[in-house]
């Protein structure tokens, strides 16, 4: 059975495929339009989905939709009614695209499904958001029953769920319900921070270690009333989402010490320090909802989706508690999962089909789900354009580039299938030394073109991460972050005392690039098992060096989505100051490219994001 899930319309658009339960393809509509955080229907993932499963006209055989519009839609109705004559300019910009085109999702898939040559089926489903944010935390997660938790913005109405997984069934347990949403709380600090919404949440996290955390009385004071199990109420005099184009009012201002910084200006301590605070009230806020949903499921794993559950410092945190055994986070766990989410809801609940979890193995397959491109083709792309390049032997792959990147080479990435969600996990990747003192500023500086303070990430081997970090199992998405080990550590008490920008640029580690100002870092373990050709990599780059661990980061820069094909690397290959491009079996050194003749301006095409 062929079961195509779409999410859409809000942001983080995609399409997902899943046959007989199993992941086919999923892929985000952004890494094939060139659109960051493309929330228009998502035609080129539908097509490549059905592409990669051989789907032909009359074989597909159900639809899923990640939420229902019209509930979405009459809550946005209320809200705005609730508000009344307030909120008119939002009412007329957002009420005219819903009559348009948001309340006829049926007609667009079909529509989409015709271009694609494809007989649309006669079942479509429409399960609500946070059913489908936690059908896609539970359903390929290792464990065959766990306590699950969905936290975002706003679905229709829930913005949060604690939910219990058993076998293929899913039961809500309870939501918490727009507008009191831990979501919209830690946008708001993002908006207010000078970060755009929906897009710089993650800058907010990594400003965050910068900071003290002297607002957190006033946060909790005047805007939330927190209950024990995690509930909450947010004090709506603070904040203008619902009548309002932006997300806090005036008298935010007034309580954290002025208006909002504009973006682009110069970072200070107030935002380092709001940055701090929002990250302990949600970390306290995550911690209490997943205590109370253990207490009353009684399960020992807990699995997670939603946009919020992309806060890897909570969910390191949250890890160190010891409240269960072990946790599993979705990798897309925005919007962007939603699809696939959708598409096993039918599967496992709808068409009642059992499913069965080793408590080891979860069924994302790497989150390798999205396009590839075999020897031929990038042979082919390559000779077309003239471009030179040196084709390596699988045997001198591995040491080749380990030779590369332990010389201080920066590296872009193009191996295998894309990654499905917002992390690159090693098939579309910029890899360094993550040895090197000056890698993180020349890599944010010359090649990411975005903030220096923002850290890098390491890839390490599975069974070397505990040599390298507090951490004691596998984090394959990137989804944990973990202590430094302390042996490794260097100027612990000096960074006490440094400038930020001093401490930007200190020397914390033996593995200086990876190590944020806080001594950790957002891990990702790699095996064999999920990519070999990454992890043989980071393996003879061990064997030369004797670190097994290297800087992973996204092949993009700021504001341009992780690229999808081998011209897309190209391109920002050759926009950038990267030393080499691997595209497979193919090594292209910048040295020997011919001129770039695209003078247009990578930084303002980008940056402002």
């Amino acid at each position: 059975m062929n079961i195509l899930g779409i999410s859409a319309f809000y942001h983080d658009s995609a399409a997902a495929l899943i046959r007989d339960g199993v992941i086919v393809a999923a892929a985000q509509e952004e890494r094939f339009s060139r659109k960051k955080h493309d929330a228009r229907f998502p035609i080129n993932a539908v097509r490549y989905c059905l592409a990669e499963g051989d789907v032909e006209a009359g074989s597909l055989d159900a639809v899923a939709f990640y939420d229902k519009p019209i509930t979405k839609f009459n809550r946005i109705l209320e809200t705005y009614m609730s508000v009344a004559p307030k909120g008119l300019q939002s009412f007329m910009m957002a009420v005219p695209l819903w009559l348009k085109q948001k309340l006829w999702i049926p007609v667009e898939i079909e529509t989409a499904l015709e271009q694609c040559g494809i007989r649309s089926p006669t079942k479509m489903y429409f399960p609500e958001h946070h059913e489908s944010h936690a059908a896609s935390a539970f359903y390929p997660s290792p464990f065959q029953r766990a306590a699950i938790l969905t936290i975002d913005g706003v679905g229709e109405w829930a913005t949060s769920t604690m939910a219990h997984g058993v076998d293929h069934r899913i039961e809500i347990l309870g939501e918490l319900r727009f507008p009191h949403s831990l979501g919209l709380l830690y946008s708001a600090f993002t908006y207010f921070t000078g970060f755009r919404v929906n897009s710089g949440e993650y800058k907010l996290m990594g400003l965050a270690p910068y900071g003290e955390p002297r607002y957190v009385d006033a946060i909790r004071k005047n805007l939330l009333d927190l209950r024990e199990d995690g509930s909450f109420r947010l004090n709506m005099d603070y904040f203008s989402y619902l009548d309002g184009l932006t997300m806090t009012s005036h008298r935010f201002d007034e309580l954290f010490d002025g208006p909002p910084r504009r973006a682009e200006s110069e970072i200070s301590q107030r935002e380092m320090d709001l940055a701090k605070s929002i990250q302990v009230v949600t970390e306290d806020i995550v911690i209490s909802m997943a205590r109370h949903l253990r207490k009353t499921t009684g399960e020992k794993y807990l699995c997670m989706a939603g946009g919020v559950a992309l806060n890897c410092v909570a969910n390191g945190r949250l890890l160190k508690e010891g409240l269960f055994d072990d946790i599993w986070i979705q990798p897309a766990a925005g919007d962007a999962g939603g699809s696939l989410g959708a598409a096993m809801m039918v599967w496992h609940t709808v068409q009642g089909k059992p499913r069965k979890a080793d408590n080891r193995h979860d069924a994302m397959r790497g989150a390798y789900l999205g396009p590839s491109f075999d020897d031929n083709e990038v042979e082919a792309f390559l000779q077309a354009k003239g471009y030179p390049a040196r084709k390596l032997s699988d045997e001198e792959w591995a040491p080749v580039l380990a030779d590369i990147l332990a010389s201080e080479n920066v590296v872009g990435l193009v191996q295998g299938r894309m990654e499905f969600g917002p992390r690159a996990l090693g098939g579309r990747s910029i890899v360094g030394d993550a040895r090197s003192s000056k890698m993180q500023s020349v890599m944010n500086l010359k090649i990411k073109y975005r903030e220096s303070f923002r850290p890098f990430a390491p890839a390490c081997l599975e069974e070397r991460v505990s040599d390298y970090f507090e951490l004691d199992r596998p984090s394959p998405y990137m989804l944990l972050v973990a202590p430094v080990k302390k042996e490794r550590c260097l100027g612990l008490e000096e960074s006490k005392t440094l400038s930020i920008r001093d401490r930007i640029n200190q020397v914390r580690s033996d593995i200086p690039a990876i190590t944020h100002v806080d001594y950790s870092a957002r891990v990702q373990t790699v095996s064999r098992e999920t990519n070999p050709r990454y992890y043989d990599l980071i393996k003879a780059f061990e064997k030369k060096t004797g670190y097994g661990i290297i800087i992973n980061t996204s092949f993009n820069v700021r504001g341009e989505p992780i690229v999808c094909t081998p011209e897309d690397a190209y391109r920002c290959f050759m926009r950038t100051e990267m030393d080499y491009l691997v595209l497979e079996s193919f090594v292209l050194s910048k040295k020997d490219q011919p001129e770039w003749k695209d003078k247009s301006n990578w930084k303002e095409d980008y940056v402002l994001d």
